[in-house]
């Protein structure tokens, strides 16, 4: 299919990408975007990291430039989203009331940060963190240094913020529910390094714990307070306990959910002619024949263009290895693989944690004593993670003893050819 009309029901990275990558394509014919927020399609990494912390400015966070969506033929609706979907009329509405028809529409709605029934939430001081305007908003509060921040939440993001804030020059206390941060992402081992890093730059933690209410003056955050009865000074409150899948549209349209919108390996949805691609997207991976849910944007970039192809009709699959990288003070890590084979796993360590540079691996041993990698780590380690995945996509049965000696290339590893 070569012309119609396709309409992106959302406007992240997983929706630009996929325009882009229809005009790419070659499609000729009509592709309407439209997008929730007010803003220009806009990546989210550097929200909790470059952005935040003033090393790049806003030029450098829109997915593509502003003028490519006129210069392209490509409708831009901002602040007007999809806000219902008729897949047998093939039609949407849109929030201003318009009605559109389509021969595809791509559902790529994202999601929304969990939000906790917490007493004194509406304080101003307290918010989530997701938006551009969010990380407007905390780097204006932080970048000052000097004042006392809670996070509420000890994964990627809580982290990642409470490094950024420590960075300025603020106190920085973090609550979570793990004994050991992001130990149910990477391990009890790997979550200590991390952990030890925060501490070494005066961040303090409080777990496992949660906060049981905020309390203020005069209408504004001045104390958490934890299930222990501490109570914690708070300048501000950053709640980041997560996300969830926004199939708010998908469930009106009569879409089959299960931890998001569940599609094929070429993000097909259970109805024709639609698809869904992101946060959003509970999609079948070729590799471990079980749907998988990524709120990474590796995932989100590579489903944007496997969804437009598959829109136009192409043999696309959603067949990559999953992707995504944090950076933390002077830490930068990089991780590939799949978090749900990896999951009880002690890592195999290449090099050692104690210098801050060194390589981890998650294994699915064989009886005759090699093993495949299912998921792997770097830190410090630039221009491993191609090699890695070529690792982890061949199934390369592999000596242990190997892998774990910084003297064997990794390249070695790989079969010839």
């Amino acid at each position: 299919m070569d012309t119609g009309h396709f309409v992106i029901a959302g406007g992240g990275l997983a929706g630009a990408t996929a325009a882009r990558t229809l005009r790419s394509e070659g499609f000729t014919g009509t592709i309407t975007i439209a997008c929730a927020e007010s803003q220009v399609p806009y990546l989210r990494p550097p929200l909790s990291k470059e952005f935040l912390l003033g090393k790049d400015g806003e030029d450098k966070v829109p997915v593509v430039p502003p003028d490519w969506y006129g210069e392209n033929g490509v409708e831009l609706l901002l602040a007007d989203p999809v806000v219902a979907a008729h897949p047998q009329a093939h039609t949407v509405r849109l929030a201003s009331g318009k009605e559109l028809e389509y021969s595809r529409l791509l559902i790529a709605t994202g999601a929304q940060p969990r939000r906790l029934p917490l007493p004194g939430s509406e304080l101003a001081g307290v918010s989530t963190f997701r938006t551009l305007d969010d990380s407007r908003r905390l780097k204006a509060e932080l970048s000052g240094g000097g004042r006392r921040l809670v996070m509420v939440g000890s994964g990627w993001i809580g982290m990642e913020l409470a490094a950024a804030a420590s960075s300025y020059g603020n106190e920085v206390t973090l609550l979570g529910l793990e004994d050991i941060p992001l130990s149910t992402a990477i391990g009890p081992e790997l979550g200590a390094f991390f952990r030890d890093l925060h501490e070494s730059r005066g961040v303090r933690f409080r777990l496992p714990a949660s906060a049981r209410e905020i309390k203020g003056t005069d209408g504004r955050a001045g104390t958490v307070v934890t299930d222990s009865g501490e109570e914690i000074p708070a300048d501000l409150v950053v709640i980041a306990a997560g996300v969830l899948p926004d199939t708010t549209l998908a469930e009106k349209a009569g879409l089959k959910l299960e931890n998001g919108i569940l599609v094929d390996a070429s993000l097909r949805t259970s109805s024709p002619d639609v698809f869904a691609a992101g946060d959003v997207a509970n999609a079948l991976h070729p590799f471990t024949g079980e749907h998988y849910r990524s709120e990474h944007w590796y995932n989100a970039l590579m489903g944007g263009k496997v969804a437009a192809r598959a829109m136009l009709g192409q043999d696309a699959k959603l067949d990559m290895v999953p992707y995504f990288y944090t950076d933390q003070f002077h830490v930068a890590m990089e991780y590939s693989g799949f978090p749900t084979l990896a999951a009880g796993r002690k890592p195999l360590l290449r090099g050692s944690m104690d210098d801050g540079s060194f390589l981890a691996f998650w294994l699915n041993p064989d009886p005759s004593g090699k093993a495949a990698v299912v998921a792997g780590m770097s830190i410090n380690r630039a221009k491993v993670h191609k090699t890695i995945k070529a690792l982890i996509s061949g199934r390369v049965q592999l000596d242990p003893a190997r892998l774990a000696d910084p003297d064997v290339p990794l390249e070695e590893l790989l079969p010839e050819g």
